[in-house]
């Protein structure tokens, strides 16, 4: 995956350090970073089978059309078409906790609470979490109808949850946000009332659109009005 940190960020990071800014979640993330909307149609969460049971989280994203960097199978697990080519350019992917974390209100929370997908029956929640508490969130959830190694699970996200991209200053960064507008507190108030883990709900099987538009000429914006996935 490409990354969009500028040379002088890095310097920059390091003078907020020593002024007492370093980022640890809380209030001091939420000064440090901003966030920007991002088109939610570009992008797919996946969760991916690791072993026998495991699950890992991965994120895509379509940077131009064509080819595509995922396609759903007959069986409506997704196949990561992007392993098959070349996707410099294309697709951009977010592996691990560097390309991805929560941010929850106007607050990081990549510092304190962890994301991971676990299973339930024919479903696979994706769910955030603090080791200090018990309480997790509920962030996605995804129709497990069977486990194949190299078929992964499209997470829809709840109500109220959407990706976001990273900001520093007027700069835009490549780090992805799962994130809710709603202030924590709130958020652990409404999993407390449901009195233990988050429960699975039934899932509708998710639509691709086959047919995008052609990109854009070289030096203008790519037009992507393709959904891959609708839920």
């Amino acid at each position: 995956m490409q990354r969009t940190y500028l040379p002088w960020l890095g310097a920059g990071l390091a003078l907020a350090s020593t002024a007492g800014l370093a980022i640890q979640g809380g209030s001091r993330a939420a000064s440090l970073f901003s966030s920007r909307p991002l088109d939610q149609s570009r992008f797919a969460v996946l969760a991916q089978p690791v072993g026998r049971s495991d699950w890992k989280l991965l994120v895509l994203e379509q940077i131009r059309p064509e080819p595509r960097c995922w396609q759903e199978r007959p069986d409506g697990l997704i196949d990561p078409a992007l392993n098959r080519f070349d996707f410099s350019g294309i697709c951009s992917r977010y592996i691990d906790s560097n390309g991805y974390s929560l941010r929850v209100g106007e607050t990081d929370l990549g510092g304190s609470h962890r994301l991971r997908l676990k299973q339930a029956g024919n479903s696979v929640a994706l769910v955030a979490f603090t080791p200090s508490d018990t309480t997790e969130l509920l962030v996605g959830q995804g129709a497990l109808r069977q486990r194949d190694r190299d078929g992964f699970v499209l997470i829809q996200l709840e109500p109220g949850w959407q990706l976001q991209r990273r900001a520093f200053g007027s700069q835009t960064l490549s780090h992805v946000y799962l994130a809710n507008d709603t202030p924590l507190a709130q958020l652990l108030a409404r999993a407390n009332q449901g009195a233990g883990s988050p429960q699975p709900r039934a899932l509708p099987a998710p639509a691709i659109a086959l047919n995008p538009p052609p990109p854009a000429a070289a030096g203008g914006p790519v037009a992507l009005q393709v959904v891959p996935f609708r839920p």
